[in-house]
């Protein structure tokens, strides 16, 4: 009887810690999610403001990816083309099982072009320093990570909680 109780109890301290680890795991994982997505903000902003063209930020309609694309003039057909980044800071980025971007929202802006459309998921940063602003909620149904990106300045900031929680405010230099 002794034995089994001692098993008994094994199994329930194991049981429980299992739980705790996984929680604590898929939490890591969208944490790490929504870093390498700041992380292709910040990139973006750097790449447009380098190469003195519009980057675009684009989110994947599967809601669990994302790449960085520029516009490139091709010599040999004489048209621009869309160009997928991949060098050694930045890799097109497929989110671990479970996590997506569980909600977006991008307000439109002249970044795109006066005769290019742009699409709703696409987050464009510009030459001087600009960004479409935006609010892009990153989960697996449980954790949840906002990040926004200001419009003047394309700063992107991770905040724990959903998009109703956040508040995303501009700030009026001339009120200052």
């Amino acid at each position: 009887m002794e034995m089994l109780l001692a098993v008994v109890l094994i199994v329930l301290i194991a049981g429980v810690g299992g739980g705790v680890c996984l929680k604590a795991y898929k939490k890591m994982m969208v944490e790490k999610s929504t870093r390498d997505f700041v992380l292709a903000a910040k990139y973006a902003r750097a790449i447009a403001i380098e190469r003195q063209c519009p980057c675009k930020l684009e989110l994947g309609s599967s809601g669990g990816n994302f790449i960085l694309t520029i516009e490139q003039f091709n010599e040999q057909t004489e048209q621009t083309e869309r160009v997928i980044l991949r060098d050694a800071y930045f890799k097109p980025v497929e989110f671990a099982d479970g996590i997506k971007f569980e909600k977006i929202q991008i307000e439109s802006s002249d970044l795109a072009g006066p005769d290019k459309q742009q699409q709703q998921s696409d987050i464009v940063f510009s030459p001087d320093g600009r960004a479409s602003a935006a609010v892009v909620q990153i989960g697996d149904g449980q954790n949840h990570i906002t990040v926004s990106i200001q419009a003047a300045t394309a700063k992107a900031m991770a905040q724990a909680g959903i998009v109703e929680h956040i508040e995303n405010k501009t700030i009026d230099l001339d009120e200052l």
